[in-house]
C-alpha cells in the first residue's frame, strides 16, 4: 500500500457501545473502489476467552458518544454465537482466535476439564486459533486431546464425566512451538479462501510461555522468537497464494483505559518491538494475552499494521471488514470494529452451557465459609485485597513446622482472576472461590536469604519501550510489607521490607511460601528456583477453602506501598 495511510481512532459507534477502527488508502481511485466494487472479507476476531461459558458478573466499562462510559454485563457463550451469527451474514467471513480460550476458566468449564469451551467455540464457528500460553496449562498431551477429542486421563481429574469430547473442529496453530524433534507441535499456517481472495494465517503464542506455565506443562518444547518465526512463514504462503497475510499472536499491548481507550494513545507492551521485526507482508495483527481491548494502525519496519484485541473473557468480538480490488487482489481499505456481546442467545448453545452448569452446580453451590464484604482484584494485577486474602491462605496452610514452616507467603498478582463477593448473608461458595484462584497449583516452601528477598522484589519489574511496567507484582501475606519506586534504577526500585514491622535483615534466613508456578521461577521470578528446602504445602484451593471456612478479616490492601 503507497502513500499516507490515516491514522486509526477506536470511537464509540451510535449505540455507544462498539468501538471502530479505520484504515484508508487515500487515493482516489481507491476511495471508488472501496465504495463501489471492492471484494470484503470479513475476519471476526477473538482472545482470551477463558472458558468463559456464561456471562460474567462484572459490567465491562464502554465508552459512549458523548465520551461518558457505560458499565455494563456482557459475554457468555450463547450471546457469543448469536453476536457473531449476526455479524457474520451475509459476509464472506472468517472466525479466529489469538489463543487462551481455555485455562484459567470458571469452575462450570474447569471442573469438565474445559471441553465445554472447546464444544460451544466449535458451535460458536470458530475455524483458526492461536495457542495461548494457557491452553499449555495442562501439558502438551492433554492440549492435543483437545485438538484431537478422545477421553484418555492425563490429568487427576476424569475426562468426558458428562458425553465424550470429539475434539476441536478449529484448527490450533503454534508455528514456533517445537518439539525435541524440531517440528512444530501444531501447524505453523493455514490458507482459507474467501470469495476470489486467500488468506494466510500464522498462529503463534509469546516466546516466554515457557516462563508463565509450570516446568511440566511445556516438557519437552521450546518456543522460538515471535517475529523471526513468523516471517519465515511469509514466504511459503506467498508461494500458495497468498493475498493477504495475518498474524494470530498471543502477546500484545496495554492501553489506558482498558474498554474504552480512543485509538491506541499511550500503546505500550511487548507486541510493539515485535511489530517493527514483522516482514511487511503482515498486514494484519489479532493479538491478545493483556487482556486490553484495541483497535489501531502503527506504522512498523515500512509497512501499516492493523493491530486488534478484543480484551478478554467474550465481553467483545472484533469484526474486521478488508477491502480488496477485485482485478489485483490488492488491499485497497481496512476497518476493525469491537462489539460488545450482550444480550441475545444462541438457544443450542445455551443448552450447552445449562446442562454442564447444572453437572457443576453441586460443587459450585456448597458453601466453604463466610465474609463480612466483597474482596476485590486489582483492575492492573497490582495489590488487592483479594490478592493478599490469598496469600494469607496459603500462609496459614503452610505456617506449621511439618506444612513448611514458612514466616511469608508471596502470590503472583495475575494470580488473581476475578472478585470474591458473598452472598447477602455473606455466605462464600466453592465456585466462587475456584473462579477467584482456577489454577489448581500446589505450594512449595523454600528457605530464602533477606538479600535474596530483596532481589526477588527487584524481579517484579520490567523496562519495556521505555517504560517500566509492574505487569506481575508479587502480593504479601500479612505481617510484610514493602515499599518501591520504579523511577529508580534496575535492582534500587525496592526501598524497605519488613516482617512484623522489623525490617528485614538481609543476612537471615527465611521460609517462604508460593505457587509450585513461581517455584520453579515462573513469571520470571528466577530467584525463587534458587530456593533451599522445599517442601510440598498441599494445593492452593483447598488452602483458600480452608482460610474461609474461618470466617477471615479482609484484607485492605496496603501491604505494596509505592513511591510516586
Amino acid at each position: 500500500m503507497n502513500g499516507r495511510i490515516s491514522r486509526l481512532l477506536l470511537l464509540a459507534s451510535s449505540a455507544g457501545l462498539a468501538a471502530c477502527a479505520t484504515v484508508e488508502r487515500p487515493s482516489a481511485p481507491v476511495a471508488a473502489v472501496a465504495t463501489a466494487a471492492a471484494v470484503e472479507v470479513q475476519i471476526l476476531g477473538l482472545n482470551d476467552f477463558h472458558g468463559n461459558l456464561e456471562t460474567p458478573r462484572d459490567p465491562v466499562p464502554l465508552r459512549n458518544p458523548d465520551g461518558t462510559t457505560t458499565k455494563i454485563r456482557a459475554g457468555g457463550a450463547a450471546q457469543l454465537a448469536a453476536t457473531l451469527k449476526r455479524l457474520r451474514f451475509g459476509q464472506q467471513s472468517v472466525t479466529v482466535a489469538a489463543g487462551d480460550l481455555i485455562g484459567a476458566t470458571p469452575l462450570v468449564s474447569a471442573y469438565f476439564l474445559d471441553e465445554p469451551t472447546i464444544k460451544a467455540m466449535n458451535m460458536v464457528g470458530l475455524e483458526i486459533a492461536a495457542v495461548g500460553n494457557h491452553e499449555f496449562d495442562k501439558g502438551s498431551a492433554e492440549l492435543l486431546r483437545m485438538q484431537n477429542g478422545g477421553c484418555e486421563k492425563l490429568t487427576t481429574r476424569v475426562p468426558c464425566a458428562v458425553e465424550p469430547h470429539d475434539g476441536a473442529k478449529f484448527r490450533y496453530l503454534a508455528a514456533n512451538v517445537l518439539t525435541q524433534g524440531g517440528t512444530s507441535l501444531f501447524p505453523a499456517s493455514v490458507i482459507r479462501q474467501l470469495g476470489p481472495v486467500k488468506v494466510g494465517f500464522i498462529g503463534l503464542p509469546l516466546k516466554d510461555t515457557a516462563t508463565l506455565v509450570t516446568p511440566a506443562g511445556v516438557a519437552g518444547l521450546t518456543f522460538a522468537d515471535e517475529a523471526a518465526t513468523a516471517n519465515a512463514e511469509v514466504p511459503r504462503l506467498k508461494a500458495e497464494g497468498a493475498d493477504l497475510i495475518v498474524l494470530l499472536i498471543h502477546q500484545g499491548g496495554y492501553v489506558k483505559p482498558i474498554y474504552d481507550a480512543t485509538g491506541c494513545d499511550g500503546l505500550s507492551g511487548d507486541i510493539l518491538p515485535i511489530l517493527s521485526k514483522l516482514d511487511p507482508a503482515i498486514r494484519v495483527v489479532v493479538s491478545g494475552h493483556t487482556h486490553h481491548a484495541y483497535a489501531c494502525e502503527l506504522e512498523a519496519n515500512g509497512a501499516p499494521r492493523l493491530l486488534t484485541s478484543a480484551g478478554k473473557n467474550g465481553y467483545l468480538v472484533t469484526d474486521i471488514r478488508l477491502n480488496f480490488d477485485p482485478a489485483t487482489r490488492q488491499l485497497v481499505a481496512a476497518r476493525a470494529n469491537n462489539v460488545p456481546v450482550l444480550a441475545e442467545r444462541d438457544p443450542e448453545v445455551q443448552a450447552l452451557v445449562d446442562r454442564y452448569a447444572a453437572a457443576a452446580r453441586p460443587a459450585s453451590e456448597r458453601v466453604v465459609g463466610r465474609l463480612s464484604g466483597p474482596v476485590l482484584k486489582d483492575s492492573d494485577d497490582g495489590d488487592s485485597p483479594a490478592g493478599e486474602l490469598i496469600a494469607d491462605a496459603q500462609l496459614a496452610a503452610t505456617r506449621a513446622p511439618g506444612k513448611g514452616g514458612a514466616e511469608i507467603a508471596f502470590l503472583n498478582s495475575g494470580g488473581v482472576r476475578t472478585d470474591l463477593v458473598p452472598g447477602p448473608d455473606g455466605s462464600v461458595t466453592f465456585g466462587q472461590a475456584f473462579a477467584t484462584q482456577p489454577f489448581g497449583n500446589s505450594l512449595v516452601s523454600k528457605t530464602l536469604t533477606g538479600a535474596q528477598l530483596k532481589a526477588l522484589l527487584e524481579q517484579g519489574f520490567r523496562e519495556v519501550n521505555g517504560k517500566v511496567l509492574a505487569t506481575s507484582l508479587l502480593i504479601p501475606s500479612q505481617g510484610f510489607t514493602y515499599r518501591f519506586d520504579r523511577r529508580r534504577p534496575d535492582g534500587q526500585r525496592v526501598l524497605a521490607m519488613a516482617l512484623n514491622g522489623k525490617p528485614i535483615d538481609p543476612a537471615r534466613s527465611y521460609r517462604v511460601t508460593v505457587n509450585n508456578f513461581l517455584a520453579s521461577g515462573g513469571d520470571g521470578y528466577t530467584v525463587l528456583a534458587s530456593g533451599k528446602d522445599a517442601q510440598d504445602g498441599g494445593l492452593d484451593l483447598d488452602a483458600l477453602e480452608a482460610w474461609l471456612a474461618t470466617n477471615p478479616k479482609v484484607p485492605e490492601g496496603k501491604r505494596m506501598i509505592e513511591v510516586k
